[in-house]
């Protein structure tokens, strides 16, 4: 059973997120903007009453919900922001859903092929998910979850597990592509420098990557490693999803709630990125955000078809 406190991270901010009454202190997941009244989902009124509204209000009412919404929500192509409303948004995230959203169902998965270089890996130009994270953070755990299969990927207790490129075929039509877990204590320097060659070759190189799933521990305090990671892969232009994991583990002693952490994490990416990136909670355990992060990634592979 999902924590209450993580049910209510997953309403409240959709319910607020319109909100005539949010402001930065009450709802700390979000950047400030100036009023985010959304004119789709404003209260009610009377004609009188709307008829004595300025044209000049409405118009700065219109601009500070769009605003809002491409700074805060990922928007994807096809919405216009100022059409931003509640029922859009996945729960958990800060994605909306639009019109390139398709059939996510996982009907099949094979596995294709383990290349040590990003050169060797399928030539076939369908659309693919890279899955990236710190080692043990739950990369295998997602990929079975997301597949609903046990073991596709291989699951070990010992970090630094997988150490090539994994290709899985989803559907026959695009791939998960499971990459080595960065920050791996155990492994010798050399591992280290071959990890960050052949992986940062992947991500330059490669023509059919959709977006990276940047894969963040939320029962953990934000981690420089992650946020390095995330910092290079924004001045490459690479698009990316943060996919906060173990968001149904309990606080540990004197530590922080994974909602906490989340918005801990949040703060730290918004000294580098103008607009916040799409990000989802997510749990191998319970489930939560399978469903709405396999809608996501429809969305970002059908609009890459076109």
């Amino acid at each position: 059973m999902i924590l209450k406190t993580l049910s209510r991270l997953h309403t409240l901010p959709l319910a607020s997120l319109f909100s005539p009454t949010l402001s930065p202190k009450s709802s700390p997941h979000f950047l400030p903007v100036s009023s985010p009244l959304s004119h789709s989902t404003a209260p009610n009124r009377s004609p009188s009453l709307l008829a004595s509204v300025s044209n000049t209000t409405a118009k700065t009412s219109i601009s500070d919900s769009a605003r809002f919404a491409r700074t805060v929500l990922f928007v994807p192509p096809g919405v216009d922001a100022d059409e931003v409303s509640e029922e859009m948004i996945l729960p958990g995230s800060n994605i909306v859903l639009g019109p390139y959203a398709g059939d996510s169902r996982v009907k099949e998965v094979e596995f294709v092929k383990s290349s040590a270089r990003a050169r060797d890996c399928p030539k076939d130009n369908k659309p693919e998910f890279a899955i990236l994270g710190r080692s043990n953070v739950g990369k295998s755990s997602l990929i079975n979850a997301l597949v609903r299969k046990k073991e596709v990927a291989l699951t070990s207790k010992k970090p630094g597990k997988t150490q090539l490129i994994n290709h899985f075929l989803v559907n026959k039509s695009w791939y998960i592509v499971d990459l080595p877990g960065y920050g791996f204590a155990k492994a010798s320097e050399t591992a280290r420098t071959d990890w960050s060659s052949f992986t940062k070759g992947y991500f330059i190189n490669r023509d059919t990557l959709v977006a990276v799933l940047l894969l963040v521990d939320a029962s953990v305090p934000p981690q420089k490693i992650d946020l390095d990671c995330a910092n290079w892969l924004g001045r490459n232009n690479i698009p990316l999803t943060f996919v906060f994991t173990k968001c149904d583990k309990m606080k540990v002693s004197k530590g922080k709630r994974p909602d906490e952490n989340i918005r801990d994490f949040q703060q730290l990416i918004r000294q580098n990125y103008k607009v916040h990136p799409s990000w989802i909670m997510t749990s191998s355990v319970t489930g939560l955000g399978r469903d709405e992060l396999l809608l996501h990634m429809s969305q970002l592979r059908n609009y890459w078809d076109q």
